[in-house]
């Protein structure tokens, strides 16, 4: 993942996809993200970072089938990709060395 840099916002997005697996689209994805950190985003702002993301490869999409609470419309739903995957437990591990590497002098 060295060649890919993942700013806040897009990791944020990548999570929440992780998390919504199997029914991550632009409102969910949202709804997801305001409820798990308390911060209100737009819906351009999510399909603008998941245009991103899948374009470094991150995370797929598909068109799922049509629903009546949608007037007929089809969701696009987004998967995080293995690359995904592994982007996100790379991330994972370089904040938690990080956070070990804090010295304990440093919170006195």
């Amino acid at each position: 993942m060295k060649g890919t840099y993942l700013g806040e916002f897009e990791e944020v997005v990548l999570l929440a996809v992780a998390i919504r697996s199997g029914d991550a689209y632009g409102a969910a994805i949202v709804n997801e993200i305001e409820q798990q950190m308390d911060r209100s985003v737009s819906l351009g702002a999510v399909h603008s970072a998941l245009n991103r993301l899948q374009e470094k490869g991150l995370v797929d999409s598909q068109m799922g089938g049509m629903t009546a609470e949608r007037g007929g419309r089809r969701k696009r739903l987004y998967t995080v990709t293995a690359y995904g995957r592994r982007a996100l437990e790379e991330i994972r591990q370089l904040r938690n060395q990080m956070w070990d590497a804090i010295p304990h002098t440093a919170w006195s």
